[in-house]
């Protein structure tokens, strides 16, 4: 395939500023970062010892572009980048790749703001792979988006790729960046998380299933979005749809996890969005959220996407064809200007209804994202 999406902004961005590229571990990072002309000249990573050594002693490659990977990993980071970037040569551009939330590791005390814009690295996508047929999004839907397992194109493989995936997220990102006690109750909690995809998430019910504390639990969803395994979608409501307030819904960003099929294909579509939003947030510096709609009579929509507290997109997932749904209805009636979609995973039909709703395949809209 051809360069990810994000690479001709990281070059716009960096004759400016730092930039720093996030995303989960092994969506395409450093091959992406490293695919940058000069890049390969400049690049350091904080996980292979000679790297780290050449770091802590700023004895930093000759080249016009640094590619410091995992340098969040140090606990003085931001302290050290800082010192690095005021103090650069004129024309000296710095990349930084990350397996968690840059913007939110701290460590070191000393803010970077006004020095760097972030961009997020999401998995590969219906946009992103010009995807057409149902037969692509089935495999997609099969193999994942990480590009590991869906180049190479065996769902064996990926279970395994999976399984894996997690153990070293636990066992390396977790213990190089948190401190944990407690790994096998973590563990017993990722294990648990995929079943309850789609449903409202009860962290009292998690907290009696592992007889751990409530602000346990809640630390611990907090490092597994930290670290993006995981991600929650708040409410959207107003009073005057008697909308629920604090129930959260969760995604894996890697949806092979989920066994159920419509609950996988829900959490493929929430990542689809959510690349979307913020690829608008970091690229258009646009003010938009993705969230979800329940209220106190039971109704739902799986997706609203709210720009500056308005709906702009109303998104409900069904596996295969389906009169258009009555939540759905709903919630368009009273936001008629708002772009509706009814998406199925294996239907075929596509009509737009009276009320305005687009009933389609889910490649209709996928394809127009990112």
């Amino acid at each position: 395939m051809t360069a990810r999406y994000l690479v001709s902004q990281i070059e716009a961005d960096l004759p400016r500023k730092m930039v720093f590229v996030a995303g989960p571990r092994q969506v395409g990072k450093t091959t992406m970062a490293r695919g940058i002309p000069g890049a390969e000249a400049g690049y350091l990573n904080w996980d292979v010892a000679e790297h780290r050594e050449r770091i802590l002693r700023r004895e930093l490659p000759v080249s016009d572009l640094w590619v410091l990977d995992e340098i969040h990993k140090y606990r003085g980071w931001r302290n050290w980048l800082k010192g690095l970037y005021d103090g650069r040569r004129p024309g000296q551009r710095v990349l930084v790749t990350g397996s968690a939330r840059l913007d939110l590791y701290r460590f070191g005390g000393d803010s970077l703001q006004g020095r760097y814009h972030l961009l997020r690295l999401h998995q590969l996508s219906v946009a992103e792979l010009g995807i057409d047929s149902p037969a692509a999004l089935a495999d997609l839907l099969t193999l994942g988006g990480f590009p590991e397992p869906f180049f190479g194109g065996s769902e064996v493989e990926a279970k395994r790729w999976s399984r894996e995936y997690r153990t070293r997220l636990l066992r390396e990102e977790v213990t190089s960046l948190e401190r944990v006690a407690d790994l096998g109750r973590l563990e017993l909690l990722m294990l648990s998380l995929p079943e309850r995809v789609g449903s409202p998430l009860s962290i009292n019910a998690l907290r009696e299933d592992l007889q751990v504390a409530h602000a346990t639990v809640a630390g611990w969803l907090d490092i597994l979005e930290r670290l993006y395994a995981v991600f929650r979608l708040a409410p959207f409501g107003a009073p005057r749809l008697r909308a629920v307030r604090k129930e959260q819904k969760h995604y894996h960003m890697d949806w092979t996890l989920v066994p159920d099929p419509a609950a996988r294909f829900e959490s493929c579509v929430a990542c689809h969005l959510l690349k979307w939003v913020h690829h608008q947030q970091d690229t258009a510096g646009r003010d938009l959220e993705l969230r979800y709609f329940r209220d106190v009579d039971r109704r739902e929509v799986d997706f609203v996407v709210v720009e500056r507290r308005s709906p702009i997109l109303l998104v409900e997932c069904k596996l295969g064809d389906a009169p258009p749904d009555r939540s759905l209805r709903y919630l368009k009636v009273r936001f008629p200007a708002t772009e509706a979609w009814q998406i199925s995973s294996t239907g075929t039909r596509d009509y737009l209804t009276p009320e305005g709703i687009r009933v389609a395949p889910a490649i209709e809209l996928l394809r127009r994202l990112v």
